[in-house]
């Protein structure tokens, strides 16, 4: 019944933009990748009012659908303009802020405008905003513009105070995920690379601005570094912005751009309301195709969730997209930390199948790295954001002993009978022997080594290169491409155009893997997991992204090939 009620909303909604309308962008959550499936396609559950629930829009458009419309509203007549509505919050990466702040650059090249306003303007935020023609900024509101910190958490203190070992175990002298488990501050080694990191992506932000708002280089960074933006009238007087109004007066200001009466009401349409149509590349019936398959979140072992990476599940999609005849390319676009290590081979193994059949193209988000990387070596060719995060080739193993914090705080102790000596290897109830650390010292090894040479014989490069840029260091996507780990500079279209290139095709369409479930699957199957977490985001908020890392770690098995760290930029 709830799905013949959706199917009779999404038949009778229809995009109806007025003529002078303006379309408004609004990024306050963590943009996915694609959009995901709503039981009631653009509709949700309003609040309750005078006639109780109502329909209104409010699902949160995936990446694919915030480029797709900002191209429709390019060739739109209705569109007049864009009203960038910019909040404190912009918890998307730096990679996917880019792809949008590209988009917005194409979206200039019709001869319409764009304006930003904020009350208060993160630097993400600025980043994305100084593409526009004009910035506003609130009278009593606030520009950040302080420059990049990347900071580390470790636990090691917190660890022997509890009594519990970290046996740590690791190949790559950069694979520094287990250091806030051993140490109490960066190695010499992480430092480097975090330094090399930030320092990459800091330039590439102020070249990028500077070019937008013709300042100099040298002044954004004096800006910057002597934090010389300290209210909004100082935002004005270094020409970070246009100007300070209210929001009132932004509503006006786009009025007279856009021809439209005072008396009358502003045409403003958002982001979320004006999608509702297909993409360009799928409204042709084309018989080749080029398959998208959406690779984002950690690589798990099994069918995994929606948004995790199972290697059981994209095993299956990648073989059905190899035997699929009417499939001449496959773009795989990657988002991910990595994960699992025999899921990673799993996949790979389909990838490697694939490339025997047809071009394999990979597209980077705002992270591929180690895992993520590792199911990317083999493609034709590796394309990657500037920003985006990417190599960390190396492994480890984590084992706790918690023997100390079981005997010493808790009272507990733990006796048994085995048949082996290794019978119990493993036990988190006592330290591992050292024959039993040297026996998964040589399976991390050996695990690296193939990493190693998968890259190798992927690339087209030696051993001994692969493992001198190796050793779990991460790179961001411009210097991936100067080390050869990339081949170069591009979004997801820019793969799409690629892999179409190297199959010898010019009418296609694009479909997308995997397949998402349909409304009437997911009321059979039960929403609990996706109830439970949507309870949970609403009710811890900006934390929610740290309960989703727990669980990731209870969940974890075997050895890992992650990234050494989280890491946001602000």
């Amino acid at each position: 019944f709830i799905a013949a009620v959706s199917a009779g909303f999404k038949a009778k909604y229809k995009r109806e933009v007025k003529p002078n309308s303006v379309l408004e962008i609004k990024l306050d959550y963590d943009v996915r990748e694609r959009t995901a499936r709503d039981p009631f396609g653009p509709f949700g559950w309003g609040p309750f009012g005078d006639s109780g629930f109502r329909f209104e829009v409010s699902k949160e458009l995936g990446l694919n659908d915030i480029l797709k419309n900002i191209r429709h509203a390019k060739e739109d007549d209705n569109i007049k303009g864009i009203y960038l509505h910019l909040t404190p919050m912009m918890p998307s990466g730096m990679a996917t802020t880019e792809a949008v702040r590209n988009a917005l650059i194409d979206f200039k090249t019709s001869g319409k405008f764009i304006v930003a306003y904020g009350e208060i303007i993160p630097q993400k935020g600025y980043y994305l905003a100084s593409v526009a023609d004009e910035i506003y900024v609130n009278p009593a509101g606030f520009v950040d513009f302080r420059g990049f910190q990347a900071e580390l958490l470790f636990l090691k203190g917190l660890l022997e105070k509890l009594d519990i070992e970290a046996q740590v175990l690791y190949a790559g002298k950069y694979k520094s995920a287990t250091e806030p488990f051993r140490l109490d501050k960066m190695s010499d080694e992480n430092r480097e690379q975090i330094s090399h990191i930030i320092n990459d992506m800091y330039g590439h932000f102020i070249k990028k601005i500077s070019q937008a708002r013709n300042i100099p280089e040298t002044t954004l960074d004096s800006i910057a570094d002597n934090m010389l933006v300290r209210d909004v009238e100082d935002a004005v007087k270094y020409n970070m912005v246009n100007g300070l109004a209210f929001y009132d007066e932004i509503i006006e200001k786009l009025k007279a751009k856009t021809g439209t009466a005072e008396k009358d009401k502003l045409s403003l349409i958002s982001l979320e309301k004006y999608d509702n149509e297909e993409d360009d590349n799928n409204k042709g019936k084309a018989k080749d195709k080029i398959a998208v398959l959406y690779a984002e979140g950690a690589i798990v072992d099994g069918k995994g969730e929606e948004d995790e990476i199972g290697s059981e599940k994209y095993a299956k999609t990648i073989r059905e997209i190899r035997e699929n005849e009417k499939v001449k390319a496959l773009v795989i676009r990657v988002n991910s930390p990595g994960g699992s290590v025999l899921a990673s081979d799993v996949i790979l193994r389909e990838i490697a199948l694939a490339s025997k059949k047809m071009p394999v193209i990979v597209s980077m988000g705002d992270v591929a790295a180690s895992g993520g990387y590792y199911i990317s070596c083999m493609a034709d060719t590796i394309l990657a954001e500037p920003n985006t995060i990417t190599g960390s080739i190396g492994v480890f193993g984590l084992l706790p002993n918690m023997q100390g914090f079981f005997n010493e705080h808790l009272g507990i102790t733990f006796d048994g009978v085995k048949t082996g000596r290794f019978s119990d290897m493993g036990n988190v109830s006592r330290p591992l022997t050292a024959e039993e650390k040297s026996i998964i010292q040589t399976g991390i090894d050996s695990i690296y080594m193939d990493f190693k040479e998968h890259v190798a014989i992927g690339r087209g490069k030696s051993l001994e290169y692969i493992d001198s840029i190796a050793q779990g260091r991460v790179w961001t996507g411009t210097q991936a491409v100067a080390n050869g780990l990339v081949d170069t500079i591009g979004n997801l279209n820019d793969a799409i155009v690629i892999a179409a290139q190297k199959a010898g095709i010019t009418d296609y369409s694009v479909k997308e893997y995997p397949r998402q479930k349909d409304p009437f699957e997911k009321i059979v199957e039960g929403f609990s997991s996706d109830v439970a977490a949507y309870f949970i985001k609403m009710k811890i908020g900006p934390y929610y992204p740290l309960w989703r890392k727990a669980e990731e770690i209870k969940n974890l098995n075997g050895t890992q090939a992650r990234m050494p760290f989280e890491m946001e930029i602000y």
